[in-house]
C-alpha cells in the first residue's frame, strides 16, 4: 500500500513538474517572437496608434507588467478556471477549449482505429514470413507513412476527392457528431485517414518486431506442437504476448495527435484544438495559446497514465510487480 501511495505521489508530482515546464517553454516561446498582441490585431494600424493610446492597449492586455508578474498572474487564473478571453472570436479561452477539445479528441480516435486497423494485420502479415514479398510490401507501406508529409497527403486527397468524385463533405461548414452524425464522419473520414496512415507506419513497424520476437519464444513451439489452430495461434497467443509494445506505441501517437494534428486540422477545416493554438499564434493571443497548450499537455499526460494502467492489465508480469 506504500509503495503504491509513493507511486502514485511520484506521477504526481511528474505530472506537476512537465506541466510547469511546458508552460515556462511556451510562455518564453511566444514572447521571442516579434510583435504582439496589439501589432497582430490592429495590423498596419497600429503604427498610427499614438504613445498614450499604445501605453493604454498595453495596460488592458497586461503587457506593461514585467514578464514573470505575466507568467505568476496566468498561472494563476489557470488555477482559478479562467483560462483567458479571445479578442478574435469573443470568447472566452475555456469556452473555445471546450468545444475544441472534443473535435480533436473525435478526430484522434478516429485516426487511432484507421491506423490500427492498417498497422496491426500489416505487422502481423510481414512477419508471417520474413524477407518475402510480403514483408518486403509492408517495409514499403511503413516507409511511405513515414515519409510522405501529412499536408502534401492531405492537400492531394482534398484535391482528387473534390475535383474527380465532387466529395468535399470539410466545405459545408463542419458539423458536430451528435447534431448531424453522417456528415460529421463524411468531413472526418479524410483528415483521419491522412493522420491513421502517417501513424500506422510506426505501428506496423513495432508489430512486426515484437510478433517476430513472440514467436521464437518456447511456448509459441509448444503450442504449435499441441496442434493449436494457426488463426487463434496467431491471435491469441502471439498477439497477445505482443500487445505490451504495441499498446506503449499506440498511446504516444495518440497523445501526439492531441496537440500534433494542427497542419492537417487547418487543411480541413476542422474546428479542434491544433487549429485553435494557430490561430491564437497568427493573432499574438498569448492566453490561447499558453492555455490551449498546457491542456494538450495535461491530455498527453494523462494518455500515458492510461497507457501505463493499460500495461497492468493486459500483462501479469507488469501487474505483480
Amino acid at each position: 500500500m506504500k509503495f503504491v501511495r509513493n507511486r502514485a505521489l511520484r506521477r504526481v508530482a511528474e505530472t506537476i513538474g512537465i506541466l510547469f515546464g511546458v508552460a515556462v517553454v511556451v510562455f518564453v516561446m511566444l514572447r521571442a517572437l516579434p510583435g504582439d498582441q496589439i501589432t497582430a490585431g490592429l495590423g498596419t494600424e497600429a503604427a498610427a496608434l499614438t504613445p498614450a493610446q499604445r501605453q493604454a492597449l498595453e495596460q488592458y492586455y497586461g503587457l506593461d507588467q514585467p514578464l514573470v508578474t505575466q507568467f505568476f498572474s496566468w498561472l494563476g487564473n489557470m488555477f482559478t478556471g479562467n483560462f483567458g478571453y479571445s479578442a478574435r472570436s469573443q470568447q472566452s479561452v475555456l469556452e473555445l477549449t471546450m468545444n475544441a477539445l472534443p473535435v480533436t479528441f473525435e478526430l484522434a480516435v478516429f485516426s487511432i482505429v484507421l491506423a490500427l486497423l492498417i498497422g496491426v494485420p500489416l505487422g502481423m502479415l510481414a512477419a508471417s514470413r520474413t524477407n518475402s514479398v510480403r514483408d518486403a510490401a509492408g517495409q514499403v507501406v511503413s516507409l511511405a507513412g513515414l515519409s510522405i508529409p501529412a499536408f502534401l497527403l492531405a492537400t492531394t486527397l482534398l484535391s482528387v476527392f473534390a475535383a474527380s468524385f465532387g466529395f468535399n463533405p470539410n466545405g459545408q461548414g463542419f458539423a458536430p457528431l451528435f447534431e448531424n452524425p453522417l456528415l460529421n464522419l463524411q468531413q472526418m473520414f479524410l483528415p483521419a485517414l491522412v493522420l491513421g496512415f502517417g501513424i500506422a507506419a510506426p505501428i506496423l513497424r513495432t508489430t512486426r518486431t515484437a510478433v517476430l520476437e513472440v514467436r521464437s519464444d518456447d511456448f509459441v513451439r509448444t503450442a504449435r506442437a499441441k496442434g493449436v489452430p494457426e488463426r487463434r495461434l496467431q491471435v491469441r497467443h502471439v498477439l497477445g504476448n505482443a500487445l505490451v509494445p504495441i499498446v506503449t506505441m499506440t498511446g504516444l501517437q495518440f497523445g501526439y495527435l492531441l496537440g500534433g494534428a494542427v497542419v492537417v486540422e487547418q487543411i480541413f477545416s476542422v474546428p479542434g484544438i491544433g487549429r485553435q493554438v494557430l490561430l491564437g499564434i497568427q493573432q499574438k493571443e498569448y492566453a490561447v495559446v499558453q492555455s490551449t497548450v498546457l491542456v494538450i499537455a495535461l491530455a498527453f499526460v494523462l494518455v500515458n497514465l492510461l497507457t501505463d494502467l493499460l500495461y497492468r492489465v493486459i500483462d501479469p508480469r507488469v501487474r505483480a510487480s
